[in-house]
């Protein structure tokens, strides 16, 4: 054979080679593409009978082991991995919806998954029905002919109030209705949806599940039925996560169950502190007898979250001098990493809800969300404490 010229030897010089390295880690495959030997080959990937890779829209090394990591968490068949948690909502209710269904949905849930629903899913001529903690409390009367999937949230955002899941799912079921749960606040080491009852447990990945607010992704868990046909949409949205982001979710997985049990600890020492102290109106924590839902929470759930919201009199303004207060804890959005996050609800997830819609997802101008991380529980005392004034 001719030899070949040097361009073509850089571009392609030991890379037809399969990597046999022993790495602990799941090695990074940044490709978009891979090889196949001939025609034959191809053939057989098309029809299922040979376990290759063609595409990283489709499927990636990378992103498969991580997947397989958040289903062993979820004790699910399958996962899939987005590219944000946004990705995996808007991927789910595309799968399961079309024009004439109805969607029944709290209304009190995640800001960015109500203006979906609420300002473009309407628009598609899906009929979205928004329920009420306490009308979920007892399902079993909300559906109709047209219900098609019911998403719920627990523990929801920001209030921490918590549904009975697996009424919820039982009811679903009985319906004939798709259930999908939102479990980003709890993780899979505080909650198992699937074992609950649920069909699709969706997390926001980019929380508590890679934990280091470095990656953003999303995640979906269930049967392989369900999956097989979210992944069809995933391929066509695009939606799949980047395999540096799979890679560094993989790690932050690894160290999932020691941090949760250090987030449920301090935030309850904090919650504890916070219901204690005059200077704060309330305090909404599951794990405090105080909280409505207290007894739900103990029913369904092994642990509390690192999530803590408190109410200051005087409004937003009284809740911003606290907020401008605060030392040790940061002043951002997200939540579920190592450092302790402050934010208030009004002017980040619930930005632009109308009063109406705020007083029905239960949030007040007076709360700041906290998100507790890893530091000193002393310290993280301490600065609330002077952060009150």
């Amino acid at each position: 054979m001719k030899p070949r010229g040097l361009s073509t030897e850089l571009i392609h010089r030991g890379e037809d080679a399969p990597v046999r390295a022993d790495s602990v880690n799941v090695p990074i495959y940044e490709t978009t593409t891979f090889l196949f030997e001939n025609a034959d080959e191809v053939r057989r990937y098309q029809e299922g009978t040979v376990d290759k890779y063609l595409y990283s829209r489709y499927a990636n090394p990378t992103i498969v082991v991580t997947e397989e990591k958040i289903a062993a968490l979820d004790r699910a068949e399958g996962a899939l991995a987005f590219a944000s948690g946004m990705a995996a909502v808007s991927t789910i209710l595309w799968t399961f919806l079309s024009p004439g269904d109805q969607l029944l949905c709290s209304s009190a849930i995640y800001g960015g998954t109500f203006h979906l629903v609420n300002d473009v899913l309407r628009r598609f001529q899906v009929d979205v029905r928004f329920a009420t903690i306490e009308e979920l409390a007892e399902p079993e009367s909300l559906f109709t002919e047209r219900t098609a999937l019911c998403w719920i949230e627990s523990p929801i955002n920001p209030t921490l109030r918590c549904l009975d899941v697996a009424r919820v799912a039982r009811a679903c079921r009985a319906a004939g209705v798709l259930s999908v749960l939102d479990n980003t606040f709890a993780s899979p080491i505080n909650q198992q949806p699937l074992a609950l009852g649920v069909d699709l447990a969706m997390q926001s990945a980019t929380k508590y599940l890679n934990g280091h607010s470095d990656v953003t992704g999303g995640a979906v868990t269930g049967p392989r039925a369900l999956l097989k046909r979210v992944d069809l949409m995933r391929r066509y949205l695009g939606g799949v996560m980047d395999p540096l982001a799979a890679f560094a979710l993989a790690r932050g997985l690894k160290t999932l169950p020691v941090r949760m049990a250090q987030h449920n600890r301090s935030a309850e020492a904090v919650a504890r502190f916070l219901d204690q102290d005059r200077r704060v109106t309330r305090v909404y924590y599951p794990g405090l007898a105080s909280h409505p839902d207290h007894e739900v929470a103990r029913a369904q759930m092994t642990g509390f979250g690192g999530m803590v919201t408190f109410e200051v009199p005087g409004g937003l303004d009284g809740a911003s001098r606290v907020f401008d207060r605060l030392e040790v804890v940061r002043r951002a959005t997200s939540l579920g990493g190592v450092d302790s996050l402050v934010s208030l609800p009004v002017l980040t997830s619930h930005y632009n809800y109308s009063d109406e819609e705020l007083a029905r997802a239960g949030v007040t101008a007076g709360m700041l969300r906290v998100s507790i991380g890893l530091e000193d529980e002393a310290d993280l005392i301490a600065d609330f404490d002077q952060a009150l004034g």
